[in-house]
């Protein structure tokens, strides 16, 4: 039986998470335990500023997702956002709300998840919020990151010719997404006692979906490398919505070619197992949280050098639109049909 927050009150509740937080990073003076976080930082720098917002049933399924995952996701989101601008995370303030269904257990989970989180990418918690909710868990985290005030990458800085460029695989975390579904579908209609879901094979995909990570990797390898990519984003809403975000910020076209776009095995067998197209899952699913950018094209050589970096296709002139060639040299107009909080659920 796990204990009642009630027991020792907000104050109490913010106490046990935050007492044993101990500041990394210069630019933060003070974290929690005054009215405001105090943070300084260099003139030569440029304060990014991201704030993200998880609500129980439209964000996340509690049914299958780990509290401390759930944490460790809250946190590594709002990183990938900095990153996005070429910049570096640096503190976070993390705000809840709980209904209460929840324990003090539950939330030292979900905490333990942010923790491990900004230990690992070296980022510092400096406040946040508590407050009851009548609807379930709501989660509000804002991160605050640096970059060089001369290397902010934006989405409107594509330009014709450049190299569209993408990190990782993409559509693992949509299908880990649908294995996860399928299996509370089955959980719910079976009558046996000891069901156990079958995720045999499928470790992969579960993680990209449970326990993302932010490409941290990628921005310390364009900066070694000496590139500045012209635009970037982060692939939360699916390739194609995010390659459609940048093309119309910059006012471009663009040509991506389906033979380039990388998807993992495990995703491509899970979803012939759903008869669904992986490439679907990779223009459309969301949640990769991989990096989607552009470098002029003199960047050729150096980009294609860098691990865990594939070539997509190039920059257009606007009136071509945007476009995927098939395998077969087919040309398909890009739609955004990835993931909108609004009408999805």
């Amino acid at each position: 039986m796990g204990t009642e927050i009630s027991t020792i009150g907000e104050f109490g509740l913010i106490k046990r998470l935050t007492e044993d937080i101990k500041l990394v990073n210069s630019s933060s003076i003070k974290g929690v335990g005054d009215d405001a976080a105090v943070l300084s930082y260099p003139s030569d720098k440029r304060i990014l500023v991201t704030t993200d917002m998880l609500m129980e049933g439209v964000h996340f399924d509690l049914v299958y997702t780990p509290l401390r995952h759930l944490g460790y996701k809250s946190a590594v989101v709002n990183f990938s956002d900095i990153y996005a601008m070429n910049g570096t995370p640096k503190q976070i303030t993390v705000s809840i709300a709980i209904s209460k269904r929840f324990e003090i257990e539950h939330i030292d989970e979900f905490f333990s998840g942010i923790k491990l989180a900004c230990e690992n990418y070296g980022v510092d918690i400096v406040g946040g919020d508590t407050t009851s909710s009548l609807t379930g868990f709501a989660i509000s985290i804002t991160c605050i990151g640096e970059v060089d005030k001369d290397k902010i990458v934006c989405r409107d800085g594509a330009k014709e010719t450049d190299l569209v460029c993408v990190t990782g695989n993409l559509g693992a975390s949509y299908m880990g997404l649908q294995l996860l579904e399928r299996e509370k579908a089955v959980f719910r209609t079976s009558k046996a006692d000891d069901i156990q879901p079958d995720f045999a094979g499928k470790e992969y995909i579960l993680e990209r979906q449970l326990k993302p990570e932010a490409r941290k990797d990628i921005i310390e390898a364009l900066d070694k490398a000496g590139i500045i990519p012209t635009s970037m984003m982060d692939i939360s809403d699916g390739l194609s919505s995010e390659l459609l975000h940048i093309c119309n910020q910059s006012q471009v076209g663009c040509r991506i070619y389906e033979e380039n776009i990388p998807i993992d095995y495990q995703t491509a067998v899970m979803a012939e197992e759903l008869q669904m197209s992986p490439m679907t899952a990779a223009l459309n699913g969301g949640e990769d949280y991989e990096l989607l950018f552009t470098v002029p094209l003199a960047n050729h050589e150096k980009i294609s050098s860098i691990p865990g970096v594939k070539l997509l296709g190039h920059i257009t002139k606007k009136d071509l639109s945007a476009a995927l060639i098939t395998k077969d040299g087919k040309e398909l107009e890009l739609q955004a049909q990835g993931w909108n909080p609004l009408i999805n659920k």
